[in-house]
């Protein structure tokens, strides 16, 4: 499907097609005149955003006077803090940089669609995959690192030993399925949101694209929160041990 180039990606394939050839390379992917897709720009830029915003936190962090940027920023790490130890329970802190990364990258990804000239990364499938894959590696490397790779591998066969013939078949299917129901939910609503948005702000003048953009702001916070509640459910059931 051709897509129209947002300016970004426009300076990336005039200017550096050389290097997005050299990553299709990478992957077994054939050279192309103009390499670079929008969603990749758009998540690069993304990337780019989140470190330039703590990097300048940094600076201004205070314990006597906080300002109301970093106070943002705490309340952000309060809620995912809260909800790591609700969802995961004692030892979940060490979880928590995961969880608020793929938190506000998929955040920004939404929300940058708002802003004149871009495009959200996460209305493309691609991205919602490479997330949902992210998820599925992290929770199963952390169950194993938690439990070990026997007890991990236990998971599969249930709580009832003599059942595994019929246990295991749904556990790899039921795990298979989770990085595909990930990447539909994000992907369908995302895209369905980008094109409503569109449609409305190019038929009314005011009133109808300033409710629709206030909807896919709250889409685009509920998509994202969704997504780190289930990869915290997922993670959780991955460490726990068998007494829990």
């Amino acid at each position: 499907m051709h897509e129209t180039e947002v300016w970004l990606t426009k300076i990336f394939n005039d200017y550096l097609p050389g290097l997005g050839n050299s990553v299709l390379g990478l992957v077994g992917m054939q050279a192309q005149a103009r390499p670079w897709a929008n969603f990749v720009t758009m998540q690069l830029l993304v990337a780019a955003i989140l470190v330039l915003l703590f990097a300048f936190l940094r600076t201004r962090l205070s314990v006597d006077r906080p300002g109301k940027f970093q106070q943002t920023f705490e309340l952000i790490y309060e809620f995912v803090r809260g909800q790591t130890e609700d969802m995961v329970g004692h030892g979940g802190e060490r979880y928590m940089g995961f969880f608020g990364t793929l938190f506000l990258f998929i955040l920004f990804c939404n929300l940058i669609g708002l802003i004149p000239g871009f495009e959200a990364p996460t209305m493309y499938a691609f991205v919602p995959t490479g997330c949902a894959i992210a998820t599925f590696l992290y929770y199963n490397m952390a169950g194993v690192q938690a439990n070990g790779l026997l007890k991990h591998l236990k998971h599969f066969v249930g709580p009832v030993w003599w059942l595994f013939p019929l246990m295991i078949p749904i556990e790899i299917v039921s795990n298979l399925a989770r990085p595909l129901s990930l990447t539909l939910r994000l992907f369908a609503n995302m895209y369905a949101g980008e094109q409503i948005t569109g449609v409305f702000i190019t038929l009314t003048k005011l009133i109808g694209p300033a409710i629709f953009m206030a909807f896919h702001i709250f889409v685009s916070l509920l998509q994202a929160y969704i997504f780190m509640l289930l990869t915290m459910v997922y993670v959780s059931g991955a460490v726990a041990h068998e007494e829990h």
